[in-house]
Formats: C-alpha cells, sequence, structure tokens
C-alpha cells in the first residue's frame, strides 16, 4: 500500500511538471495570456470528448458515467466557500493591521515582503516565478516518496546524530 501512495505522489508530481511546463510555455515563451492558454484548453477538451463520443458510439459502447450527473454536495460547497472567505478575510485582516501602522513588525515585514516581490518582478516575469515555484514543488514531493532518498537520510540523521552528541561530550 505504501509503494502504492508513492507512486500516486510521483504520477501527481510528474503531472504537475508537464501541465506547469506547457502553461509556462504558452505564457511565457509565446507570450500568450492566461485567457488565451483557458480558451486553447477547453476547445481541446471539447474536441476530444466529441471524438470520444463519436468513437463509442460507433463501437455500441455506453458511457458508464454521465459528467452531467455529477452534483456537488451542498456541505461541500459549504465548505468550500467557508475556507475562501476565511483565507481571505485573514488576509484583508493582516493587511488592514499592517496599514494602520500599530504593529511596527507586521508593518515593516509586509514592506520588505512588498519590496522583494517587486524587485522580482522586474527580473523576471510572473509565469517564470511560477514555473520555478512549481518545479521546486515537484521536485520536493519526487524527493520525498523517492525510495533512496528515504533509505540514505535516516543514515545521515544517525551520523549528524553521532557527531552532535561526540561535541557535547567534549
Amino acid at each position: 500500500m505504501i509503494e502504492g501512495k508513492g507512486r500516486s505522489e510521483v504520477s501527481k508530481a510528474l503531472g504537475l511538471l508537464v501541465c506547469g511546463t506547457l502553461v509556462y510555455y504558452h505564457c511565457a515563451y509565446r507570450n500568450s495570456t492566461i485567457l488565451s492558454l483557458f480558451s486553447d484548453v477547453l476547445i481541446v477538451l471539447l474536441c476530444s470528448l466529441a471524438i470520444l463520443g463519436l468513437l463509442f458510439r460507433q463501437m455500441n459502447i455506453s458511457v458508464p458515467v454521465d459528467p452531467l450527473e455529477w452534483q456537488i454536495s451542498q456541505d461541500a460547497a459549504n465548505s468550500i466557500f467557508a475556507w475562501l472567505a476565511n483565507t481571505v478575510g485573514a488576509a484583508e485582516s493582516v493587511l488592514r493591521v499592517a496599514a494602520t501602522g500599530h504593529d511596527k513588525r507586521l508593518f515593516f515585514g509586509v514592506i520588505v515582503c512588498l519590496y522583494i516581490l517587486s524587485a522580482i518582478g522586474r527580473l523576471v516575469s510572473g509565469a517564470t516565478v511560477a514555473y520555478a515555484g512549481l518545479c521546486v514543488f515537484c521536485l520536493y514531493m519526487l524527493a520525498e516518496n523517492s525510495q533512496s532518498i528515504r533509505t540514505c537520510v535516516p543514515q545521515f540523521q544517525r551520523q549528524r546524530n553521532r557527531t552532535i552528541v561526540e561535541d557535547d561530550n567534549m
């Protein structure tokens, strides 16, 4: 079961990496907008579904699940919108406190973060930063689920713990 979970995590990471690469190519390399990307994806999906529908009809195969009958429960919808409202409310609260200047540390923290984001934005495009973040996230997921890394990390931690214990004894 653990191997199955690791494989699904690896496949998620690779899927995210492929999707991120396609988004980066479309937005950064071709200089297209995100709206253009969404419309291209929608056209490809609709054409693929139409071709599959015609193929299934020709082969007399019934579709097992009708997407038109999919429904989301009221509890799931409420929890999604509650999470969204809480996230937006928390961000608004932090920015309001920072803007009033009551918490000087938070105020300067927000200023530093915005200045760093502004400097990064001048150096590289937003699509490049998003793609780099996605690549780092995918590498993290791959490393976390890799069997060879999982066996090396405990050995490294034992060596480090021995070094710390030896230093404490001196």
